[in-house]
């Protein structure tokens, strides 16, 4: 039921506070298999944070000073932001490209985006020893303006506000909020200017973070071409999320996807996979390129040299291969099915050179306690309810209300 809203109260003249705890009770079941598998998890992972916070990093993690980075900055940072990068790929396509077929995608891809974005920083204050002082490389503190963290966090915290602002007609058409909807409208088009921009630094600087490792990352994932692969598998990592998503959100809020939308979506998703085939062609002809530069043939004998190439084989090869004959044969199932192997080769890659290959050469290697484990799946099954919670909510799979389509 759509709302107008006048400042404090709706159009039923009730005071906001009172819509806005009618909009916190749940929908739907609550007994189903995900809340049934997730509620014990996040109880359990909001007690290990207290914990954490309470007696220090130290007590539910396996770090140590030789292995500073582990599982969460690894999967929850520098995975995940890859697997926002669909926001700025989709945006970038319907609002400066003019592609108006992905229009229908654009506001839960910008969604994912954001929640992404905003869970990920939660995740590194996780991991910072004292978090208050996050604040450093923010104001430059320690590190200086013209370090790679500085311009990082800078460009996370800019990129947030701007997916903010980019999602915000949505939130005001859930409230009915008719003018501020017209005013951040149309303060979109340079959000999302603004945000390709920062997004784009962000996931190339985020491997700039890296180059300064190069004695500590095993030399076949460590080359002064990092940023600029970070910034291509963000394409297609990005992309491969909407896919997945997409495939999800198609089943579980069917009743909210008009049918139209419901139409256009295989069309969509054979047009991403052809989008995926070329991102991930660059990507595997640079890794190619670095590996004959760096002239480490001799390194792909070794028990890591197999691990490389069941990466760059099994999940990027395959994967965009499939893609390929998918695109041409026209198969939904294989674009799915690429999808997935592509997310696995993206968090193997990431964690390979965040995680695994890093220090490799150690006698004790860092393996991530079964806590961090617990706070990892807590932060991700969060994220997934209030993305629900939203999606059951806001205008962003359903048509917007009559009023904002004038």
């Amino acid at each position: 039921m759509n709302k107008t809203i006048a400042l404090t109260r709706d159009n039923d003249g009730r005071p906001m506070w009172r819509f806005l705890l009618q909009e916190l009770k749940p929908k739907g079941k609550l007994f189903t298999p995900f809340n049934i598998i997730s509620v014990p998890i996040i109880l359990l992972g909001t007690a290990l944070i207290v914990y954490r916070f309470i007696y220090g990093i130290g007590s539910i993690t396996n770090l140590s000073q030789e292995v500073p980075w582990g599982l969460w900055i690894g999967f929850d940072v520098v995975t995940g932001v890859a697997f926002a990068g669909g926001a700025y790929v989709i945006t970038f396509m319907v609002y400066v490209l003019n592609v108006k077929k992905y229009h229908s995608i654009v506001r839960v891809t910008v969604l994912n985006g954001f929640l992404a974005y905003l869970f990920y920083a939660g995740a590194l204050l996780l991991d910072l020893g004292r978090p208050w002082n996050v604040i450093n490389p923010i104001i430059g503190n320690s590190f200086g303006v013209s370090s790679v963290l500085f311009l990082v966090a800078w460009h996370f915290l800019l990129y947030m506000i701007a997916q903010l602002i980019e999602f915000s007609p949505a939130i005001a058409e859930w409230l009915g909020a008719r003018r501020a909807r017209k005013i951040l409208s149309g303060m979109t088009l340079a959000a999302v200017i603004f945000g390709i921009t920062l997004s784009m630094l962000h996931q190339s600087g985020l491997g700039a973070l890296f180059l300064m490792a190069k004695e500590k990352i095993h030399p076949l994932w460590y080359s002064e071409f990092i940023p600029v692969l970070f910034l291509i598998s963000s394409i297609f990592a990005g992309l491969s999320m909407v896919i997945f998503e997409g495939s999800i959100s198609q089943r579980v809020f069917f009743d909210q996807i008009n049918e139209h939308h419901r139409r256009e979506h295989n069309d969509i998703v054979h047009s991403l996979a052809r989008i995926c085939t070329g991102a991930m062609f660059v990507y595997f002809f640079l890794q190619l390129v670095v590996l004959i530069h760096g002239k480490h043939w001799d390194l792909l004998g070794t028990r890591m040299g197999a691990w490389y190439l069941l990466e760059m084989i099994g999940f990027v090869l395959l994967p965009m291969l499939l893609f390929y004959y998918s695109y041409r044969s026209r198969k939904l199932l294989l674009v799915r099915i690429a999808a997935i192997l592509t997310m696995l080769g993206v968090i193997l890659n990431r964690l390979n050179v965040s995680v695994i290959g890093f220090r490799w050469d150690m006698d004790i290697h860092y393996v991530p306690s079964w806590q961090e484990l617990v706070v990892t799946l807590t932060v991700l099954f969060t994220e997934i309810w209030i993305f629900r919670w939203v999606i059951n909510r806001m205008p962003v799979l359903r048509e917007s209300p009559a009023w904002a389509r004038k």
